[in-house]
């Protein structure tokens, strides 16, 4: 496992903590669909109903940009592929 020192915070570059779990739990087609979602509903803010709903959009945008979603690792979820 390749780690790297962050003044005294030691940083993974592969999402695994020290015991050797990973953080990442959202799969390759589940992060762009978020990403795209996201960004769907940001621009709602900008453009059509320029609703403030649209806000809501923040939240796909970023698990999908750190592969971790809470609430997936709340229900038990994992749509990572499992490497073998």
């Amino acid at each position: 496992m390749k780690s790297q020192t962050l003044g005294r915070w030691r940083a993974d570059t592969h999402n695994v903590n020290s015991n050797g779990v990973s953080f990442m739990n959202i799969g390759t087609i589940d992060r762009l669909l978020r990403v795209i979602v996201g960004l769907v509903l940001i621009a709602l803010v900008f453009v059509g109903p320029q609703t403030p709903w649209g806000w809501i959009g923040v939240v796909p945008l970023v698990t999908g940009a750190f592969r971790f979603c809470p609430a997936y690792r709340l229900l038990g979820l994992n749509t990572c592929a499992i490497k073998s």
